[in-house]
């Protein structure tokens, strides 16, 4: 997917370059054709108007050009020094253009931030009229800066909620901790997150048990909240260092299959052992650590099963955020982007909140940003 996706995105430079004005004509044309309103045209000053720079006076597909280049900041910016701009840089196809060619490289995703999968499945000379519609804000919606400013915009209750809650004693957020990424990776995630006190600081290990499964790591998330992650491996150490050293596969113990007729197909469905099941149930979210590395192959059908069997209503509160580290060993791995990523474990199927963020586990580059929003749902959760 993601090797098709980088052809087309490669196709989409060329014929931005050429054809946007054409499909923009024939957008407009088929709107008018079926009797329906079409987009407003540009404002177009008199003949000799005073006050018209020299990039307004360039045709109209020189202009778009020229804005292909720019950034989705800088064309915001032009938007608003005059009622021609404002119309101008709202083309529909120019901000289909952008999307496509940024969204590889956004570092994250949430639920409610996830562009549709029939945005970047159509090559951009399959695009019609009736596939065009608000670009912008989809880009605007879905790109992380945006999601940023909009958080920031919120008014600022932290400092008061901080205080509030430190009147009331309360037992740390739990999250579970799985996926092929703690496994299967040269780097170990977990490791790292121990032994980088300057990012993230160990707050306590302890020694109880839950149910025959360490109880898990204390971390002190940003000097101020604790937070507790049980690490659930499927495998013991020696198989996980035999399986990456290619002497033998590993066999997932964490789940049970069971099968089932659905239709006239065989669907796969998991279950997880009764030691993992004890620990879903006393969780307040779900941390799934999925192999980003585009080298290797991967089945998200089957990762996908398994984290719905992690996630089973029947265990716990339905609601619980998940946390997907979309993770690679170091700086330099070719990685699956986090929207594809998104797309490729069907997110959009699951009915709690849910963001990927990309990883690194030699370094914990993003590993911060998933923790703050995991913690945030999880006391918006526990809050209600």
């Amino acid at each position: 997917m993601a090797a098709a996706a980088e052809q087309r995105g490669a196709g989409l430079e060329a014929a931005v370059r050429g054809g946007l004005r054409v499909l923009r004509e024939r957008w407009m044309r088929g709107t008018r054709e079926r009797g329906g309103t079409a987009p407003a045209p540009l404002p177009t000053p008199p003949d000799g108007a005073e006050g018209v720079s020299a990039l307004q006076a360039l045709p109209i597909d020189v202009q778009l050009n020229i804005m292909s280049f720019l950034s989705p900041q800088d064309l915001c910016h032009l938007g608003s020094t005059s009622c021609y701009w404002r119309a101008a840089v709202q083309d529909p196809l120019l901000w289909r253009y952008f999307l496509m060619r940024d969204l590889p490289s956004w570092t994250s995703v949430d639920w409610k931030s996830l562009p549709d999968v029939e945005i970047f499945n159509k090559a951009f000379s399959e695009v019609s009229d009736n596939a065009l519609f608000d670009y912008m804000a989809v880009y605007k919606r879905s790109c992380p800066q945006g999601r940023r400013s909009l958080k920031s915009s919120r008014p600022r209750y932290g400092t008061v909620t901080s205080f509030l809650q430190s009147l009331v004693t309360q037992a740390e957020p739990r999250f579970a901790m799985f996926g092929p990424g703690l496994e299967e990776l040269d780097d170990s995630l977990v490791e790292k997150m121990m032994t980088c006190p300057e990012i993230l600081l160990v707050a306590g290990l302890h020694h109880r048990q839950i149910h025959g499964i360490e109880s898990g790591i204390s971390f002190r998330f940003n000097n101020s909240q604790i937070f507790n992650i049980v690490t659930l491996y499927s495998t013991t150490s020696v198989e996980r260092r035999r399986a990456r050293e290619g002497q033998a596969v590993a066999v997932n113990k964490m789940f049970y299959q069971e099968n089932s007729i659905v239709g006239n197909q065989q669907a796969v469905h998991y279950s997880v052992i009764a030691q993992v099941r004890k620990v879903c149930e006393v969780v307040d979210g779900f941390i799934y650590v999925a192999n980003a590395e585009a080298h290797r192959e991967h089945d998200r059908q089957e990762e996908l099963a398994r984290i719905l069997a992690m996630i089973d209503p029947a265990l716990g509160p339905p609601n619980r955020p998940l946390l997907v580290l979309s993770c690679v060993s170091h700086v330099g791995v070719k990685r699956t982007p986090c929207v594809y990523m998104a797309h490729q474990l069907q997110l959009n199927l699951l009915r709690q909140p849910w963001m990927v963020q990309d990883t690194v586990a030699a370094t914990l580059d993003g590993l911060l940003n998933g923790i703050e929003w995991l913690l945030e749902e999880a006391n918006c959760k526990n809050a209600q």
